[in-house]
């Protein structure tokens, strides 16, 4: 064990590290023991997560003595995001990290600058949490966007300060907390920008005002004016993402999915307005940026130091990368010869210095330093120690055919000890969003992390794609729109009877799970399926999808563009338009199966009106849950573990009684 990972043992997570099987509700809901990890410019200094009063808070690392400091110490906050700035400062951002659909602001935000030895500390903006308690309900914010190369106190950012519906680029010089605007002359309701290699903002996405309609502007150097490429339809096939520019610093990389199935990166001439060649695609999950502009599915990988494009990578069933050198082909088969039983992926930090993440289904992240020079792999530390690949299972993936004839990408979890012919109690876990991918194979995700658990206790698990989860192609995509509290919650049914017809699920012990969109599904697929679901344990729920919209306690209705978008999805002209029937609230009384409920009372995603309706509904209907479960001071998915630790205890008392081993006749 090296001293750095000894340091933070110590610090993050007491020295009695070594658990024995099986593995206790702790083990599986426990915080990393480091997170976001990244190194200085220099190679010097690492930055990391780790976890402090129950908190993941910053921490800095010296690479040469080997030395660690804790930066901060929040204790109702997880540092979500941290970017160097040089190899003095660090900026970073607050927010909720174990949440249904991955790590989020929601009540948090801001930005903040520290120095590398804590002694220089400046607060840059406001959380969401600290404006709204001053009434202020539109969120101005900046957020760090590129580093400025040989600064040590400047940055590129983008936010939205001179107006609240558009997004700027400033220099921001995080010591004082000046900003210089370098985008005075833009487009309105700007959303998103493309710098090009020497940090000048040339491409502008904006949006047209109460529509899901995009235009692309581009202008040709910074003393242009911006014209309009092209406008495409986020509804509809026909999305341009710009994601790039090459070395010449005039043809782009884009992503789209116009005449084709999946996203695919191309180069396009902006001068010409043309389409170039194709550069890399897969026949079938996006690349580059989901159909709805997300990034979390792969695509362009660039070198840090040169700015220059060196692969391309994809999030399929598995993470694929493709490299365009044969040096870092080389490198990469160096690191998969050492490390063989995970997904290896590299990324340069200066000169022959490299940052080797390693992770697989059964094996929790763990970072390495390759040395290219001295031909070395030095190990630095394992996110989850504790959670070795005897005490996990395979996380398998499947295409799951819904009624309609979409084939989705989909996982499953068996118990280690599971023999083919035996009939399990199984859960269906609905991921958050809905318009989001929120498990990828090999993260320890929100949904991976409560199938582990549960498959450790002898459950089958389904963790379920469905229609409108970005980056797995147009078809399952689009399909979505429309299908909200209809169509959408069949392909969770078909989950379930795909589970039955596999032969490992027992179709009289299913139950269904989920917080966020999953907390809703859950509720609507009782009242829709009682034949399939048995029970549901309902988190973070939406009860009343126009209350959703509209109420001042939740942050989507202060969000035109949100708002515009619920409504696509859902099929309605109007908020009043909403059909009561794709609300629970207002089925109560067909819900006659066991629900667990639990929520943060301080949750503005959701807001706990949403769940103590529908207690009220329910108990009005004569099926009262068998458990509601509300902790203070947490918001969209509970930070602190011994809120987590009483949560999965009764999950599983829960499940026990309705379909494991304690149930009734």
């Amino acid at each position: 064990m090296n001293r750095v990972l000894t340091f933070f043992l110590l610090l993050a997570i007491g020295a009695n590290c070594c658990a024995q099987t099986p593995l206790s509700v702790e083990e599986f809901v426990r915080p990393p023991a480091y997170a976001n990890p990244t190194l200085s410019r220099s190679g010097k200094y690492f930055a990391v997560t780790v976890p402090i009063n129950g908190r993941m808070n910053l921490a800095v690392v010296d690479l040469e003595t080997r030395k660690g400091v804790a930066l901060t110490n929040f204790r109702d906050y997880d540092v979500i995001g941290v970017d160097w700035v040089g190899d003095e400062r660090l900026l970073f951002t607050l927010g909720q990290f174990n949440s249904p659909t991955g790590p989020g602001r929601f009540d948090g935000g801001g930005l903040f600058m520290v120095s590398r030895d804590g002694k220089e500390s400046r607060r840059l903006f406001s959380t969401v949490r600290d404006l709204r308690s001053q009434n202020q309900f539109v969120y101005r914010y900046l957020s760090f966007a590129r580093a400025i190369p040989n600064s040590e106190d400047e940055v590129i950012a983008v936010g939205n300060l001179r107006d609240a519906e558009s997004l700027d680029v400033y220099r921001l010089n995080v010591v004082s907390g000046r900003t210089t605007l370098l985008t005075e002359d833009r487009p309105a309701r700007t959303i998103r920008w493309i710098l090009d290699r020497n940090r000048v903002p040339r491409v502008a996405i904006s949006h047209v005002k109460d529509t899901l309609t995009y235009v692309v502007h581009y202008r040709r150097d910074e003393r242009s004016p911006f014209e309009e490429l092209l406008r495409y339809e986020e509804a509809r096939p026909g999305a341009f993402v710009p994601l790039y520019f090459e070395a010449d610093n005039k043809t782009l990389l884009v992503a789209t999915n116009a005449g084709r199935e999946t996203m695919a990166i191309y180069r396009y001439d902006p001068d010409a307005r043309k389409r170039l060649d194709l550069i890399a695609e897969h026949p079938k999950f996006d690349m580059g940026a989901a159909a709805d502009g997300s990034r979390g599915v792969g695509g362009v990988v660039t070198d840090p130091i040169t700015d220059e494009v060196v692969g391309y990578s994809v999030e399929g069933e598995k993470p694929e990368v493709v490299w365009l050198t044969e040096s870092m082909s080389r490198l990469q088969r160096m690191v998969d010869g050492a490390l063989p039983n995970t997904h290896n992926t590299i990324r340069r930090t200066r000169g022959d210095l490299y940052l080797v993440t390693a992770y697989s289904d059964r094996q929790p992240a763990a970072w390495y330093l390759l040395d290219e020079r001295k031909k070395t792999l030095e190990d630095l530390f394992s996110s989850r120690p504790w959670l070795t690949p005897d005490r996990l299972v395979d996380m398998r993936p499947f295409y799951l055919k819904t009624r309609d004839g979409l084939e989705i990408l989909s996982y499953y979890f068996l118990p280690a000890d599971y023999k083919p012919g035996q009939k399990l109690p199984t859960v269906v876990h609905v991921h958050g969003g809905p318009m989001v991918r929120a498990d990828y194979w090999g993260r320890f995700t929100f949904g991976v992390r409560e199938a582990q658990l549960l498959a450790s206790r002898g459950y089958a698990v389904v963790l379920p794609n469905f229609r409108i989860t970005p980056g797995l192609g147009n078809r399952t995509y689009f399909a979505g729109f429309g299908a909200f509290g209809r169509q959408m919650l069949e392909d969770h049914e078909d989950a379930a009877r795909w589970a039955v017809a596999q032969g490992f699920a027992d179709p009289e012990r299913i139950c269904i799970s989920g917080a966020s969109y999953g907390g809703y599904a859950t509720l609507m697929s009782l009242a829709r399926f009682p034949k399939t679901f048995k029970c549901g344990v309902a988190g973070l729920v939406v009860s009343d999808v126009e209350l959703l919209l509209t109420s001042p306690a939740g942050d989507i209705p202060f969000s035109t563009e949100g708002v515009e978008f619920w409504k696509r999805i859902i099929g309605a002209a109007r908020v009043s338009d909403i059909p009561r029937e794709i609300s629970p609230v207002n089925l109560a009384d067909r819900i006659k199966q066991p629900v667990l409920f639990y929520a943060g009372a301080d949750d503005i995603r959701t807001p706990l009106e949403q769940t103590t309706r529908m207690v009220r509904a329910l108990e009005r209907a004569g099926n009262p849950p068998k458990a509601v479960i509300i902790k203070p001071e947490e918001g969209h998915g509970y930070g602190r573990i011994e809120n987590n630790v009483d949560l999965y205890n009764q999950i599983l008392k829960f499940l026990d009684e309705t379909i494991g081993s304690k149930r009734g006749g």
